[in-house]
């Protein structure tokens, strides 16, 4: 009697199944045309921050590179086209049921897309803060503290996963890259409109604090130090070491303020723009730069919590129409 001899097949490890996600997703992503777009749009940002102070004038700024950011419309930027089509692209183009057909649970899928979206603009990140760098000591000279530089990139990732959040929740929800897209853009500019009118316009110190709660630039101050360059543009004068925004978009610059003056305090004032716009600003509250990182850092994880949270129930309990 001859015996079968049955040929069992291991199963891939879960490691292995993961990263064929992740790879799947990343190659997803550097493909898109949207994506070499935002690449670069941001290099344009990047080169409009090193060539309007070299064409102004401006002299040396020995700390450009240690507090330079993507910026705001950088962060909304990468969020949109990295995080847009994860998930809801999956819907529209069918490729969910041949996707979870394979030996992967929905967990598994939505973690290793998110995975791959923070390399993807990790790498993007990397190349575009060693361009701002190399920027910054042709046109600004000499830089100090360079070895904060790395704190700054990681302080703009995290203001960026807040898009990337978001958008995965509308995405997830409405299975609708369209929507997803509309649904962000829209409190993009709701946020970046109404903290301007508020930050403006009003002079109450608990409304203007309120802001920093918001996902966006938050209040507007200025460190009590003396260190930086300033440069006076139409009757403006302006110091980027020493002006603080203090909301979840300024999170990499204002860690790196943090290490390099950590008891440094920020004074926010209110200039009333319409009754006395040439008076002295009236001086609402002061609060340490430490303590704004910190609670600047802790809202941008709660809003990324929350809205990945949501979009992973989303996902979990989504019904799939072959």
């Amino acid at each position: 009697m001859t015996k079968m001899q049955k040929t069992v097949r291991a199963s891939p490890s879960w490691f292995t199944r993961f990263w064929a996600v992740v790879r799947y997703e990343m190659l997803w992503n550097i493909r898109k045309k949207k994506f070499i777009a935002a690449l670069i749009i941001a290099f344009v940002l990047a080169t409009v921050d090193l060539a309007v102070p070299a064409f102004l004038n401006v002299g040396q700024n020995p700390y450009f590179a240690a507090t330079f950011s993507g910026g705001s419309f950088t962060f909304f930027l990468f969020g949109i086209v990295t995080a847009m089509n994860s998930i809801s692209g999956e819907y529209e183009s069918g490729t969910i049921v041949p996707l979870l057909a394979k030996p992967v649970s929905r967990t598994m899928v939505f973690f290793g897309k998110l995975f791959a979206t923070f390399i993807v603009i990790l790498v993007s990140y990397i190349v575009i803060f060693s361009y701002s760098t190399i920027g910054g000591l042709l046109v600004y000279g000499p830089q100090n503290s360079l070895y904060l530089v790395p704190l700054a990139l990681v302080g703009d990732i995290i203001s960026t996963f807040i898009w990337v959040a978001v958008v995965l929740a509308a995405g997830c929800i409405s299975k609708s890259s369209l929507l997803a897209l509309l649904t962000a853009l829209g409190l993009f500019i709701s946020l970046f409109l109404g903290v301007s009118v508020v930050a403006a316009f009003s002079g109450n110190a608990g409304v203007v604090g309120g802001l920093n709660y918001l996902p966006g630039a938050g209040a507007s101050g200025t460190m009590n130090v003396t260190a930086g360059q300033s440069a006076t543009i139409a009757n403006v004068t302006v110091n980027t070491l020493t002006s603080v925004s203090s909301g979840t978009d300024s999170i990499g610059a204002n860690m790196v303020k943090a290490v390099l003056f950590p008891n440094a305090s920020v004074l926010f004032t209110h200039t009333n723009v319409l009754s006395n716009p040439i008076g002295p600003p009236t001086l609402l509250y002061t609060e340490s730069i430490s303590l704004i990182i910190l609670r600047a850092i802790g809202v941008a994880f709660l809003y990324i919590a929350v809205f990945l949270l949501i979009a992973w129930y989303a996902f979990k309990r989504s019904q799939i129409l072959e």
